[in-house]
């Protein structure tokens, strides 16, 4: 496996208030295929001046070659590099004073299974947890055992009920999980929806910025 095939030392985009000066941040992490700057067109929806955004980009724009219900070991070590990218960034805010209830965590499809993986797996207190079309990686096609508690962290999923890519079964499942880390779940299913952000889903995120206001 050569370096290049893996996330580390790859652009990441900014959005908003400047790390320096804002009072809260949010990661956002693109899908599968697409971009940092295709994410941040996201971000741009939201009233949130005192806000930096900020979107890593994937190497090859894609954080791990198969899909979320894949054998883990299949996406390996693309998932840990990806994972270790979103580590890296919310311990660069934190070093910046912006604290972790500070920090919110979103991801469309592909990034979303990975922002919401990121905070099961190292679960505290978030501003925000966003998973938009999107469900738990946990270990692929078998369940994982996860610890912890996200002390009340809104937690935000959003998916249609018959996306080709998210099976209904693991939204509910990542919500049943969430809930269970002590998590305050949003869950919001859209009859017959396409794999796409809808506008219901912006102004729930927008509602989360508010709170951090």
């Amino acid at each position: 496996m050569t370096q290049i095939s893996l996330h580390q030392g790859m652009p990441v985009a900014h959005y908003g208030a400047k790390v320096e000066t804002a009072t809260a941040a949010m990661i956002l992490l693109h899908g599968r295929g697409a971009t940092a700057q295709d994410i941040l067109t996201l971000a741009r929806e939201f009233h949130a001046p005192r806000v930096a955004f900020l979107a890593p980009q994937a190497a090859n724009s894609t954080w791990y070659p198969n899909r979320f219900i894949a054998p883990v070991a299949s996406n390996e070590p693309w998932l840990s590099s990806a994972l270790a990218v979103v580590g890296g960034l919310v311990a660069s805010l934190v070093s910046a004073g912006i604290p972790h209830e500070k920090i919110a965590l979103l991801g469309f499809s592909q990034g979303g299974c990975l922002a919401t993986e990121y905070a099961a797996r190292q679960p505290r207190r978030y501003a925000a947890v966003v998973g938009l079309s999107a469900g738990l990686i946990e270990n692929g096609d078998q369940p994982r055992a996860y610890t912890g508690s996200l002390d009340g962290t809104p937690v935000l999923l959003g998916c249609s009920d018959v996306d080709f890519h998210i099976p209904l079964a693991r939204v509910e499942r990542t919500a049943q999980i969430f809930t269970t880390l002590e998590a305050a779940v949003d869950k919001r299913i859209y009859p017959g929806m396409g794999h796409i952000v809808n506008q219901d889903e912006i102004d729930a995120i927008q509602r989360l910025l508010d709170d951090l206001a």
